[in-house]
């Protein structure tokens, strides 16, 4: 069994300005570096075994391999004395295609409804689920390795849309609710078994 938990990025300019972001790497802003950092301090109480003296998280941080997404795990990372995070391409966003860029008011004025938008070029929804699940497999299988025999957590940074299927796959579709996204920080614990996902604690934001 592993425990993980898994976090969508800090802020960039394009999540403030609600640009699509997609496969296009944009970087943290400051606020999404402040984010990282009060991510860093939420985790350091929340985990088990924390070793309150050496202020040590026993645990091993990845990321996908964006700049948005590695820059917060680095953060992260260093806030909580970890080694520096490895990067997973499996990780990354869902590519938006020729929605990437855009603003969501244009988003919605030419294909509608968020979820049911056919948008030329983009990563279909079965298909990003389908590689956020065989990546997270590989990261646990790496992380075990890499920690057996100790007991050691997983932590995540990831992005918003493949999270979201991560989770929907864990809850049979029924989390997160309709008009609700996850915030930027936002963390979410989960326990992989016998390559089972299985959602602990939930964190989303009201749109």
């Amino acid at each position: 069994m592993t425990a993980l938990t898994l976090i969508r990025h800090g802020e960039t300019d394009w999540n403030r300005d609600r640009r699509i972001q997609g496969a296009t790497d944009i970087p943290l802003n400051d606020t999404g570096r402040s984010q990282a950092r009060a991510t860093a301090a939420v985790l350091r109480e929340r985990l088990g075994g924390v070793d309150r003296r050496a202020g040590v998280v026993p645990a091993t941080i990845v990321s996908s391999d964006l700049a948005r997404a590695r820059e917060t795990a680095e953060i992260i990372a260093a806030e909580l004395g970890l080694a520096a995070p490895r990067t997973y391409r499996g990780l990354r966003e869902r590519s938006y295609g020729e929605a990437e860029g855009i603003d969501v008011e244009e988003f919605r004025a030419r294909w509608g409804d968020w979820h049911s938008a056919e948008i030329p070029g983009a990563e279909p929804w079965p298909k990003l689920r389908r590689r956020g699940i065989a990546a997270l497999g590989r990261v646990v299988r790496d992380h075990r390795r890499a920690t057996a025999p100790a007991a050691a957590n997983l932590i995540v940074v990831s992005h918003g849309a493949l999270i979201r299927e991560l989770i929907r796959h864990a809850t049979a579709g029924e989390l997160p609710p309709a008009g609700e996204r996850l915030a930027n920080g936002s963390t979410h614990d989960f326990v992989y078994e016998r390559d089972h996902l299985r959602l602990v604690t939930y964190a989303g934001l009201v749109a």
